[in-house]
């Protein structure tokens, strides 16, 4: 027990309320009793504060897949904490609802889930740290994930890029088209995103429109005005917001993510308009990114689809995290840098040769995610069986890593 209330509470909840009913139940408990709420609030700071301690980027927990403990990301490994308190289900309720706003709940309830960002302020005279927080259901009982937003941001320049992609990325050099950052969860699409937006920012006299879900990092305009927009508080989807965006005259906009075939083709339509446009996948190369594109599309309208992509796709970076000999990770990435050859090689339905134009691309700035592992394996940052694991091409990491030197 770490709540000095729990008994208290449990007096007043019948053993056969269960799900929603008992979380709703705790609800009104904690709403009308602002001691027991604060004191809900304080222990997942407390626990968000370890976190920074441990640098970790996730936690985990409530549900029977806990076990009753505390769960930390760090450095890609997950696993429980000794040095935090272990907590009830009613325990775990009570202090998940006491950062949840009244909409949030309705979401959680009706939906048994909700997605949401969190600043809090961890210590006094900080300024707000942020997390990404999901809420969801386990066995009909109430579970949480918190990812940890970074503070500070990454300057473009620490990240790696050939400066002939880095001007890419900004609108003095580069005024439209599409951008993709690319990668499954955890690989750090978000934090790329970030930088790009932070170069832009302070380079370039614009307006940039952020479309999230949720917002994570939140920009100070410098020389940009950059407004925030977040799924479910300031707009409905993001097609909602990408077509709402062409008429709030943005030079650049930024849409966390491509999930569905209505935003990939209204990005289509912003890029084609003469914006600059800034996306996500959850894919592991450029040449997936352009299959899965295509493929959201039923086979009539593919054609059409290509033709477009062709003409306003400028740049995929599609990136990992991989651990490196210290125990820490590293950013790995692939790089398409779109020219008239990968233009042909899209509208003629030649996508799989790509892969060979990116091996073959250094001077454009082009790299392929196995050149990349090979390079860092040869400076001494990873081990070759590092290098092998994360490939997504086996054959081509094993010719690398047999026969180049």
């Amino acid at each position: 027990m770490s709540l000095s209330f729990l008994a208290e509470m449990q007096v007043a909840l019948p053993d056969y309320l269960a799900g929603t009913t008992r979380f709703q139940n705790i609800n009104k408990m904690i709403t009308f009793n602002a001691a027991w709420k604060k004191e809900s609030y304080d222990n997942l700071r407390n626990l968000l504060i370890h976190m920074r301690e441990i640098d970790a980027s996730d936690i985990d927990f409530g549900g029977p897949g806990s076990n009753g403990k505390v769960w930390y990301r760090v450095y890609g490994t997950k696993a429980p904490s000794n040095d935090v308190p272990q907590y009830t289900e009613d325990e775990v309720t009570a202090i998940l609802l006491s950062i949840l706003t009244d909409d949030q709940k309705v979401t959680l309830f009706n939906n048994k889930n909700a997605d949401f960002s969190l600043g809090l302020v961890l210590k006094e005279g900080e300024r707000a740290s942020r997390f990404r927080g999901d809420v969801y259901y386990e066995s009909n009982v109430m579970v949480s994930n918190f990812r940890r937003i970074n503070e500070d941001l990454f300057k473009i320049d620490s990240l790696g890029f050939p400066d002939i992609i880095a001007k890419r990325f900004d609108l003095q050099f580069e005024k439209s088209g599409l951008f993709l950052i690319t990668g499954i969860t955890g690989s750090g699409k978000s934090c790329t995103l970030d930088s790009i937006v932070d170069m832009n920012n302070h380079n370039n006299q614009t307006h940039i429109i952020i479309i999230g879900n949720p917002i994570e990092f939140v920009h100070k305009s410098d020389k940009c005005i950059i407004r925030h927009r977040e799924i479910g508080e300031d707009v409905l989807s993001f097609q909602e917001g990408t077509i709402q965006a062409l008429r709030q005259d943005p030079d650049i906009i930024v849409v966390g993510e491509m999930r569905d075939p209505g935003t990939i083709a209204t990005v289509l339509e912003a890029t084609d308009s003469g914006h600059k446009v800034f996306s996500t996948l959850h894919t592991s190369s450029a040449v997936d990114s352009l299959h899965r594109i295509v493929a959201e599309f039923p086979p009539l309208e593919q054609e059409r689809v290509r033709y477009r992509l062709a003409d306003v796709l400028k740049v995929i970076v599609s990136q990992k995290l991989v651990p490196d000999k210290q125990g820490k990770l590293l950013m790995i990435k692939e790089i398409l840098s779109v020219d008239a050859s990968v233009q042909a090689a899209i509208r003629n339905k030649n996508i799989g040769e790509i892969y060979q134009m990116i091996t073959e691309g250094k001077k454009k700035g082009m790299i392929s995610l196995e050149q990349d592992l090979f390079n860092n394996y040869k400076n001494g940052k990873i081990t070759k069986d590092i290098a092998m694991n994360y490939a997504n091409n086996k054959k081509r990491m094993n010719h690398l890593l047999t026969y180049s030197t």
